[in-house]
């Protein structure tokens, strides 16, 4: 089961997820997807009136069953409700949540896309709590709006230890019919701080392209409708080829272990058979976060002279499948170091 989410409305979530289910589909799985939205449903819009009403078995008059749209099953309040005006008390929409996605027959699936509602209040804690998630993909927008919001959603799913996959940031750049260059109104974005931050492995660039609006209105995923050599349907393609991989790697991965020894004022990360060390003072220095780091020149922000030399860490914790937190005796705490960073930084002991 893999959340789609935003904590931000208007960023184009429900486009990711619904043009991730199908891409997914395409290649060979067997793939559901199931709008968490109890108050702005969205599928009904993004697949059109076209779907496959099933028949109920007669063993289960009580169940409630997806339609089918282009072999994907699709489960969503707007078709459930019938189009009823969705006015509920937080509770009685955490209940409808667990309903429909319980209640659904969804038969024999390799994946199960949640397209959560934006936010991280009951609705989401429910679905990280009540469905076992296998892993999630976050979407964001370049502006420093969604990038704050996008910073609670991984930090919720890190707290709920639910893996984020990868970062999809949509409305990027667009390009012009002149020109093969990528022009960007909203600035650069944070999608390289996001990855560096936590320590996520994929990250991805959606553009803003007329098409995708287009085929949502019309209730055809892009993915369906592109032919499968143009750029957006290779890059749906690419997230879901990644999204899959990662999902499953998380069943079998090892996570290296990170310690402080105070005794040697050294970090040590065990890897396998082998064992790497750093001193606590490098490490600290090292830090990559905004605070010490200039996001977008990269030059270091953070003076020497005021790290302390018995700087060494107070907490060292998990973040996310793909780094540690830590915390440092001088008060500072967004550090975030990726394995894959930390074993460039250390050296074999």
């Amino acid at each position: 089961m893999i959340a789609v989410s935003s904590c931000k409305g208007g960023v184009g979530k429900s486009t990711v997820a619904v043009n991730l289910a199908f891409s997914i589909a395409k290649l060979g799985y067997k793939v559901g997807i199931y709008d968490a939205d109890i108050y702005g449903p969205s599928l009904p819009t993004l697949i059109g009136t076209k779907v496959q009403y099933l028949e109920s078995p007669q063993e289960d008059p009580k169940s409630i069953l997806p339609v089918m749209y282009e072999g994907v099953k699709c489960m969503s309040y707007g078709y459930a409700g019938q189009n009823k005006k969705a006015v509920f008390r937080g509770p009685i929409v955490s209940a409808l949540t667990q309903q429909l996605i319980f209640s659904t027959i969804w038969g024999d699936l390799d994946y199960l896309v949640i397209d959560t509602p934006p936010g991280t209040g009951d609705i989401q804690l429910t679905i990280c709590q009540e469905i076992p998630l296998s892993s999630a993909v976050i979407v964001t927008t370049p502006q420093l709006l969604s990038f704050v919001d996008v910073v609670k959603g991984i930090e919720m799913f890190d707290e709920l230890k639910v893996p984020t996959v990868a970062v999809v940031e949509n409305m990027g750049y667009f390009m012009c019919g002149n020109c093969n260059t990528k022009h960007r109104p909203f600035g650069v974005g944070y999608l390289n701080q996001l990855v560096n931050q936590f320590g996520i492995k994929n990250s991805f660039e959606l553009p803003i392209h007329g098409d995708i609006a287009r085929y949502n209105d019309s209730g055809a995923p892009v993915v369906l409708v592109h032919p499968d050599s143009s750029n957006l349907v290779s890059t749906f393609k690419s997230i879901a080829t990644a999204v899959i991989s990662e999902t499953n790697s998380i069943k079998v991965k090892t996570k290296p272990k990170v310690q402080y020894s105070a005794t040697e004022s050294k970090v040590y990360l065990y890897k396998e058979d082998k064992t790497y060390s750093i001193t606590a003072r490098e490490l600290r220095l090292k830090c990559q976060c905004a605070a010490c780091v200039d996001e977008f020149s990269g030059h270091k922000i953070i003076r020497p002279e005021s790290v302390p030399e018995d700087v060494y860490p107070t907490r060292i914790e998990e973040k996310g499948n793909y780094a540690v937190a830590v915390v440092w005796s001088d008060g500072h705490r967004s550090s975030v170091y990726p394995y894959t960073t930390l074993l460039s930084y250390s050296q074999l002991a």
